[in-house]
């Protein structure tokens, strides 16, 4: 019983670790502290078999800590993104500017043509007028290794659906500022 316990604690683990890092979404992240309560259960049960109460106590936290992940990002965060999308697709309807959540620009794919060409990382917007100045956007790499950092300017982009839309030719998308992880242009 305590080797199936311990085969069921390390795959749950990394399976939990893999949807938890790969930061896919709110859905994927509370998925992942599920996964990581069901290995955080099992370690529990194998030290209970095997007299390890280190092990025991450090697992009877995580499993707390991993609910509160479940409430966290399948619960709170979840209805949170819902109630953000129920406006949005309510504003389409009504007098007025069409809405969009501001949290999508830090994970929406920009498109050009139908196809995807890089994806948000994030925006800058001022801090007076509200207006939203530009958008970071990756493209390439693994994971953000190897990825490359693109400013582009908002006047140059539009919300579609759960996009981000371009009409910049590639060869003006290549020559949009470079920026670093850690250096932002301030204007």
């Amino acid at each position: 019983m305590d080797n199936f316990a311990s085969w069921i604690a390390t795959i749950a683990t990394i399976a939990a670790a893999c949807l938890t890092a790969s930061n896919l979404g709110t859905r994927i992240t509370g998925y992942g502290f599920a996964v990581f309560t069901v290995g955080s259960v099992a370690w529990l049960v194998l030290g209970l078999l095997t007299g390890q109460p280190a092990l025991v106590w450090t697992n009877i936290v995580m499993t707390v800590l991993n609910l509160f992940g479940v409430w966290r990002w399948l619960g709170r965060q979840a209805k949170v993104e819902e109630g953000a999308s129920a406006a949005a697709e309510a504003s389409r309807t009504t007098v007025g500017e069409t809405l969009f959540p501001l949290s999508l620009l830090t994970h929406a794919e920009l498109r050009r043509d139908g196809s995807t060409i890089a994806t948000c990382v994030d925006a800058m917007a001022g801090c007076e007028r509200g207006q939203i100045a530009y958008v970071v956007v990756s493209e390439g790499g693994v994971g953000g290794v190897g990825e490359t950092l693109r400013r582009v300017p908002w006047a140059r982009a539009r919300i579609k659906g759960k996009s981000l839309v371009t009409d910049l030719p590639e060869s003006e998308f290549r020559q949009l500022q470079i920026v670093e992880r850690d250096d932002w242009p301030a204007r």
